[in-house]
């Protein structure tokens, strides 16, 4: 696993937007799988003003989302669709058929399942996931206890989560019970896996995450065994990680070609 310490939230952002450009200038078809939530929304902020400047373009990318809420429509003000929408989406240039997200409000929410597998396959796979983490170490919407090689499917949100997400709405109750989510096995499939994690209530998920052992206590800790995982994580998040230096160590004995810093040479 890399890990990326920066000593902000927006300096995280920058260079969480430079691994999603990697991917998109050198890539003719990319497929970015994407998370939701407080943490990725300066990551979607600076990729806009990329797409503004004229640094990147999206028309050749194709978007994957990891979760949604079972019953609420992509209209309702707490939906990943509206989210990704008013974030993101309205303001890039990446054509509406080339978006992804799975259905909260399919009247048969097992086989919206089975074809969100079959549409991801179909696309030969995601290039780079974006995930976030929760306070209890679940990523997406997967929960702890649950299978570490599960696909996507729906979901029961623990308690934990549920007071967590009840910021966004009026209350807990409020919060809905199930969502549709990519499972560990989807997100493990992936070719590359980017984690953002940023604050102090982040540091015990990201300790789990990445040093101790494989767990599904901590969902997260699937990542370990995932080919290719970045952790992109501030100084809060960072802070009881045992060997910060050596994570130091190795990103500033990178090649040029390996870093995300410098521009790339090749493919």
């Amino acid at each position: 696993m890399e890990i990326i310490i920066r000593k902000t939230i927006k300096d995280c952002a920058d260079i969480a937007a430079k691994i999603v450009a990697k991917y998109i200038r050198e890539k003719n078809n990319p497929v970015i799988g994407l998370a939701t939530g407080t943490t990725p929304l300066k990551l979607y902020k600076q990729l806009i003003a990329m797409y503004n400047a004229g640094i990147i373009s999206f028309k050749n990318s194709t978007t994957f989302n990891l979760d949604e809420y079972v019953g609420l429509a992509p209209s309702h003000s707490q939906s990943y669709h509206r989210y990704m929408n008013e974030n993101l989406f309205n303001f890039i240039d990446i054509p509406k058929d080339r978006i992804f997200i799975p259905d909260g409000m399919a009247e048969d929410l097992r086989q919206t399942c089975i074809d969100y597998e079959a549409k991801i396959k179909a696309c030969k796979g995601i290039d780079l996931q974006i995930l976030g983490i929760g306070s209890n170490g679940h990523i997406g919407f997967n929960e702890p206890m649950g299978s570490l090689s599960s696909r996507t499917w729906i979901k029961i949100l623990t308690q934990n989560t549920i007071q967590d997400n009840s910021r966004f709405f009026d209350n807990a109750e409020k919060v809905p019970r199930h969502v549709i989510t990519m499972g560990i096995g989807t997100i493990m499939e992936a070719r590359h896996c980017m984690v953002l994690a940023c604050g102090w209530k982040k540091a015990k998920a990201v300790k789990a995450m990445i040093e101790e052992a494989v767990t599904a206590k901590w969902p997260a800790s699937a990542l370990q065994f995932h080919q290719r995982t970045t952790a992109v994580i501030d100084e809060a998040a960072a802070s009881l990680l045992s060997h910060k230096e050596q994570y130091a160590w190795v990103e500033k004995n990178q090649l040029d070609w390996q870093s995300y810093e410098t521009p790339s040479k090749g493919k």
